[in-house]
């Protein structure tokens, strides 16, 4: 797989950002990215991830991704913190010009996501902690009353995989249908394809008989010619 601004190897543990295996969840488990974690769709998952984010007090960032080297598509996400890394340094032009306040601070929080051969996107990894202040959105902004319009943020995740497995139905009856009507239309090939072959066996058996008539005939004539 070809990999896109990668930084690291993704592992298959849950691990703190200061590189030590968390033993236990703080809060609800239900309402934060685990390993093993499923979704229909990489759009599910960073759903999840940007509501998780809003519910906690930071902004999630779509960061690196692979792509498979069979047919080019995205198999692996990493979705970070938006204080991952650290900006480049870079000369100012004018000594006029302020400088850019610091938005990076190297947090290694993330979540890393997989494609597996089930068309499922699993969670690899998860590293929950910031090392910089959580600042929920306020009550009265846009993301957080739209947050609050569900009575239990969580459930949006349990409704996007729904959604998505809804979708995924409607494609499998779909093409279920499309396969029967393939299958009635080969079926009625396959049917005059025998009949043809039945007829024309028929005819075979229809000459046959008349040779070996037409043989015996002519051996009967011959046993008659004989004894005159």
């Amino acid at each position: 797989m070809d990999e896109h601004h990668s930084d690291g190897e993704d592992g298959e543990m849950i691990e703190s950002s200061n590189g030590k295996e968390l033993v236990a969840h703080e809060g609800n488990s239900e309402m934060e990215p685990h390993v093993g974690m499923e979704f229909e769709s990489e759009e599910a998952a960073k759903v999840f991830y940007d509501t998780y984010a809003t519910h906690l007090g930071f902004i999630m960032r779509v960061d690196a991704f692979r792509r498979s080297m069979r047919d080019g598509k995205v198999v692996w996400r990493r979705l970070v913190c938006n204080k991952e890394g650290f900006r480049k340094f870079r000369p100012r032009r004018s000594e006029n010009r302020k400088p850019r306040a610091i938005t990076r601070e190297g947090c290694k929080a993330m979540i890393v996501v997989k494609k597996e051969k089930t068309g499922k996107w699993v969670v690899t990894r998860f590293v929950k902690e910031h090392n910089h202040p959580l600042v929920p959105a306020p009550a009265n902004s846009r993301r957080t009353v739209l947050l609050s319009q569900t009575p239990n943020w969580c459930c949006l995740y349990h409704f996007c995989l729904r959604d998505e497995k809804d979708i995924k139905i409607r494609e499998l009856t779909a093409e279920l249908q499309r396969e029967r009507k393939r299958s009635a239309a080969f079926q009625e090939q396959l049917d005059m394809v025998l009949r043809d072959m039945e007829e024309h066996s028929n005819h075979l058996s229809r000459n046959i008989d008349g040779i070996v008539q037409s043989v015996r005939e002519i051996e009967s004539k011959k046993i008659v010619h004989s004894h005159s």
